[in-house]
């Protein structure tokens, strides 16, 4: 017993692994593109330090060096975030020139605050009048065509988010906004002075789905009667997941949307893997966002409902 202890104890201990590294979307096809671009920042240290000279510390103004060095980094900053979150494409490609050029510009003028060109050398003052000037012209440009991109976005997002957008509620299984979100939404509808109706979908007998098949069945049950209902909404209309297997929608008021989506859902079945066709009595249950109860607790009295 002591010897396996003493053979645990020599054997060596495995590292903790570190998180992996957010991938970068290649800019203009190159995926290389950061490397080539802190070549040139090297490139352009390297050319103050063979045509300038040291300036004394003395000179150093420190006001300066923090105001264009830090709006150096930020923009380092928004260049890595912009290649990080966002795929490769026409839309990435002029937002990050753009960036880029406004970060080499920013880094011009920061080694100006340590080095001494002479006068007789112009090209740091072109790239100083040029640089961030044509990166702020690119960048319009990409902002421009992001814009397009997210009116295309609006438009196809629009039954899963309506007229207001926060990643952080969504759900991560079907993909739509949450229940705090469709809270948020009854509170704008009666702070805009609208009376909407709310409609709650469900199944009868869901929990012996997840008892006979299997959780995962269930969810992807869930994930299949949401993408149903997206094709079947009607403009205006927003559709949430409440909780388990609890649709909720707002639709317009005086719609005849909450019988006919009803009926979709009624008349559909979900097939397991092994051909077996699953179908469940729907529940339904209806109210007004103009009544006398917190958005909350109006969304648990539609649940109430449906018991």
């Amino acid at each position: 017993m002591k010897n396996r202890d003493v053979n645990e104890m020599n054997q060596p201990q495995a590292l903790p692994r570190l998180p992996a590294l957010p991938g970068f979307a290649p800019v203009l096809g190159l995926r290389h593109f950061g490397h080539g671009l802190l070549l040139l920042l090297a490139l352009l240290a390297g050319l103050f330090a063979d045509q300038a000279a040291p300036r004394p510390f003395a000179q150093w103004r420190w006001m300066d060096i923090v105001g264009e060095g830090g709006m150096a980094i930020m923009v380092g900053v928004w260049l890595a975030y912009v290649r990080a979150s966002r795929p490769a494409g026409p839309v990435s490609n002029w937002l990050c020139l753009g960036l880029s050029c406004m970060l080499l510009g920013s880094y011009v003028d920061v080694l100006d605050e340590f080095w001494l060109l002479p006068k007789s050398v112009l090209w740091d003052n072109w790239l100083e009048s040029t640089l961030t000037p044509l990166g702020m012209l690119l960048l319009t440009v990409g902002l421009h065509h992001w814009r397009g991109e997210q009116l295309a976005l609006q438009r196809q997002l629009g039954p899963r988010e309506r007229d207001f957008r926060d990643h952080r509620r969504i759900d991560a299984l079907t993909q739509l906004a949450d229940a705090g979100y469709m809270a948020e939404q009854i509170a704008l509808e009666r702070s805009a002075g609208r009376a909407s109706t709310l409609l709650m979908l469900g199944w009868q007998g869901f929990d012996g789905v997840a008892r006979r098949h299997g959780l995962a069945e269930a969810d992807r049950m869930v994930q299949s009667a949401s993408r149903l209902l997206l094709l079947h909404l009607p403009p205006d209309t927003l559709l949430c997941r409440y909780a388990g297997d609890r649709l909720v929608l707002l639709l317009p008021a005086g719609s005849a949307a909450p019988e006919r989506l009803q009926a979709v859902l009624a008349d559909w079945s979900y097939h397991l893997p092994g051909g077996e066709a699953l179908a469940l009595p729907v529940q339904a249950a209806q109210a007004r966002t103009d009544e006398a109860l917190e958005p909350q607790a109006l969304l648990l009295r539609l649940l109430d409902r449906m018991r």
